[in-house]
């Protein structure tokens, strides 16, 4: 073979069109890494706010099915339910300790099946720039809002 016949090549490193490839590989999964891990804080709050619509909904079953009032109110160290029998308690502290509350008044939660519009905002004491609503519009069930509502 003659050193210029199309079968003898000498190793010449990669292409451009190699190297762009694999930077737009590595950038693909970059970004996969980064939109998979979420905001530990933020996640945090999205599972208190569920947490907490759940709970009322489960006070408000409680307070339509034994025909006694309840109310929920945001305590120091997390919250309380009040007018619900001691066996029937429901947790009463945030999985969080940084997650704090605020409700202008008392959470109706009944008995009457139709209680007024109340909202709950919640947030993070370490990042209170983002909260979170919990409300309802009394008919509908409590619901997470990223907006006030």
């Amino acid at each position: 073979m003659t050193p210029h016949s199309p079968w003898h090549r000498r190793p010449q490193g990669f292409t451009l069109l190699e190297l762009l490839l694999v930077v737009a590989i590595v950038g693909m999964a970059s970004a996969g890494v980064a939109f998979a891990l979420r905001d530990a804080g933020q996640s945090r709050l999205d599972r208190e706010a569920q947490r907490l619509a759940a709970l009322l909904e489960g006070a408000r079953a409680q307070s339509r099915s034994r025909g006694v009032p309840v109310r929920w109110r945001s305590a120091a160290p997390g919250f309380v339910f009040e007018g619900l029998p001691t066996a029937a308690a429901l947790p009463t502290a945030w999985d969080y300790p940084e997650t704090a509350a605020y409700s202008a008044s008392p959470v109706v939660l009944g008995p009457e099946p139709v209680i007024g519009p109340q909202q709950i905002r919640l947030w993070q004491q370490n990042a209170p720039e983002r909260s979170l609503w919990v409300s309802t519009d009394g008919l509908r069930p409590f619901t997470v809002h990223n907006t006030e509502p």
